[in-house]
């Protein structure tokens, strides 16, 4: 059985004539017969019985009718459904975002993304660099975005923009206006740090280790799981923090922040769209992944 000889029983059954079935599907009378002795062999059962009157349903010719009908139009359905797909005219697409990327970079590019496809549905999921790799390769997301192109050969990365990390510091703190800090200054002061998975974490404690300071040297006061946790604990006076200057532009014009530059260290890493290698993206991901780089064209997150 094929949809091709459900078309040509709906046909037939309907008009009530094998002439006017071969006219309806495009085909010849003597093929249309080979259609319905096909399908009445195929269920053991009489479809439609041939009298002066025309072609009339049978019993069983009747239960199939109504059957065939809803698969033939479920099929119909799918195709339009594809291309709709294939045209982001409706389409989900589920992505994740690691701190900084889901927090700022995903919400900044939704409105040019849904201007452009308003029948797209963006579902993001949030975590850290390992974690939005892990979500990744267990096919929970399509594509993800991070701070971070962490090892894995599994995973392709295309950088699409730049990212600078910035010393912050509470309001009234004693580096609020002094000049730069020199690096040696940094050991004695009380540190808030990022988990082990996180790509902004990565970036500043590696940028700290080529400058000369070991992470086994700083006085690390809390370790916390995302970026607005780690504002709030500086904030409070907890210590200070290495964070995205993206991610701080609004409390240290509010004065809530102060951003300390130090000496002998400029910060700078990129922002990556990570996929599964070998792996086709959809109509959706791809258009997404245009509208992020458009977006950052200029380089800068």
């Amino acid at each position: 059985m094929n949809l091709k000889q459900l078309e040509v029983f709906i046909n037939v059954a309907e008009s009530g004539s094998f002439s006017k079935g071969a006219e309806a599907t495009f085909i010849t009378q003597s093929t249309v017969s080979q259609h319905i002795s096909a399908l009445e062999s195929e269920f053991g059962l009489k479809l439609l019985d041939r009298t002066g009157k025309g072609a009339l349903l049978t019993e069983g010719g009747k239960l199939l009718l109504e059957r065939a009908r809803r698969l033939v139009e479920y099929a119909r359905e799918i195709t339009v459904a594809v291309d709709r797909f294939k045209g982001v005219e409706e389409a989900v697409l589920r992505i994740a975002g690691s701190s900084i990327p889901g927090e700022y970079i995903i919400p900044a590019a939704l409105p040019l993304l849904l201007g452009k496809f308003p029948g797209l549905t963006l579902i993001q999921a949030q975590g850290d660099s390992q974690d939005v790799l892990d979500k990744l390769k267990a096919e929970q997301v399509e594509f993800g975005v991070v701070g971070a192109a962490l090892e894995d050969d599994a995973i392709e990365y295309t950088p699409f923009a730049k990212d600078h990390l910035v010393l912050i510091a509470p309001a009234g703190h004693r580096w609020a206006g002094s000049g730069p800090v020199a690096l040696q200054e940094l050991v004695n002061e009380p540190f808030v740090l990022r988990e082990p998975g996180s790509g902004t974490g990565r970036a500043y404690l590696n940028a700290l280790w080529q400058a000369g300071i070991k992470p086994a040297n700083l006085k690390v006061a809390a370790q916390l799981g995302s970026n607005e946790a780690i504002k709030r604990a500086v904030m409070a006076g907890v210590g200070v923090s290495f964070v995205s200057e993206i991610s701080v532009q609004r409390e240290v014009t509010q004065g809530a922040l102060v951003q300390v530059p130090v000496a002998g260290i400029d910060i700078k890493r990129e922002f990556f769209l990570a996929r599964r290698k070998g792996r086709e993206l959809s109509p959706a991901a791809l258009a997404f992944a245009r509208v992020l780089q458009e977006l950052y064209a200029g380089g800068n997150a």
